[in-house]
């Protein structure tokens, strides 16, 4: 972090294109693209955990059905949703919930700054479609044995909760439904490279969220 009073995690930022092919800037035209013309219900944001979700029978299962699109990149940090979505993909769609899923990948920032920087997305998100409820999914936890990640994650998620659970517009899912095992351990069975998940992981969180969305799906709209 430089900078005594920026928070670089709250600060819109495109990343750089350190491999050449500028596939990450690609990937964002083609959201803003494909959101044209389209009425979707559900949008699901974020990262790698948002992106793979799209590969797997789970989604044809039961996302499709709700009519979502999923704009999610691999790598994907706060700062990297953030100037996404305030550059064109939330243009000209208005779904009921946004789904984000970020903040794993905010590697050498303190639990604070991450939060501002979830925090940013939530208020962009209420700028450019006020109707919309956002759901922000909690960070999950990583690596095989604990690590200062996990307990980066898990300060994350209570900061966030704490900040959403006064917004009308906003809230918070505990989707981890224990991943990490008595031992201390994450199973190669749920997290194949224990940050990504297997498909009996994807099982295991998109269930319980499934409902969840269902439910959201059947509120009146905030204003």
């Amino acid at each position: 972090m430089n900078g005594k009073d920026l928070n670089l995690a709250a600060t819109p930022t495109a990343p750089e294109d350190t491999q050449g092919d500028g596939r990450w800037m690609s990937m964002h035209n083609r959201f803003v693209s494909d959101s044209k013309g389209r009425e979707p219900d559900v949008l699901f944001v974020g990262d790698s955990l948002i992106q793979l979700m799209h590969e797997f029978g789970i989604w044809r299962e039961l996302f499709s059905p709700l009519h979502c699109l999923n704009f999610g990149i691999g790598g994907d940090a706060t700062q990297h949703v953030l100037w996404r979505l305030s550059n064109g993909e939330l243009d000209s769609i208005s779904p009921k919930v946004v789904v984000l899923w970020v903040g794993t990948n905010n590697h050498g920032y303190t639990p604070e700054h991450i939060c501002g920087g979830i925090m940013a997305i939530v208020q962009v998100i209420k700028n450019k479609i006020p109707s919309a409820h956002t759901l922000v999914l909690g960070v999950l936890p990583r690596g095989q044995y604990p690590n200062p990640l996990r307990e980066r994650n898990a300060a994350v998620n209570k900061l966030v909760k704490d900040a959403l659970s006064n917004l009308s517009h906003a809230s918070f899912l505990n989707v981890d439904p224990g991943f990490v095992q008595s031992n201390g351990e994450i199973s190669s069975q749920d997290m194949y490279d224990y940050l990504h998940l297997t498909p009996v992981g994807y099982t295991k969180v998109c269930e319980p969220l499934h409902d969840h969305l269902k439910f959201l799906l059947e509120k009146p709209a905030e204003n």
